[in-house]
């Protein structure tokens, strides 16, 4: 996956969670919402991951999707 592609992903995940958002008469479902925020919050983690490998000589493609839980619990 390029970061191209993640960028997609990411842009394609925000408008989603802005459509659900949108409508304040439209109860938003909670499980739906965590669930684009843990893929959100993996492509970041992801592009993150390809940058530094790329920075530092390594093959950005070695860059692997890591669980939500392990994404969840950085402390930033």
């Amino acid at each position: 996956m390029s970061d191209k592609t993640i960028l997609q992903h990411i842009t394609e995940l925000v408008q989603e969670e802005q459509q659900l958002r949108a409508d304040p008469d439209k109860p938003v479902d909670a499980s739906h919402m965590r669930h684009i925020e843990e893929q959100l919050d993996q492509c970041w983690d992801l592009l993150r991951q390809r940058r530094a490998h790329r920075e530092f000589g390594l093959n950005p493609d070695d860059a692997q999707v890591r669980d939500p839980r392990t994404v969840e619990g950085y402390i930033g």
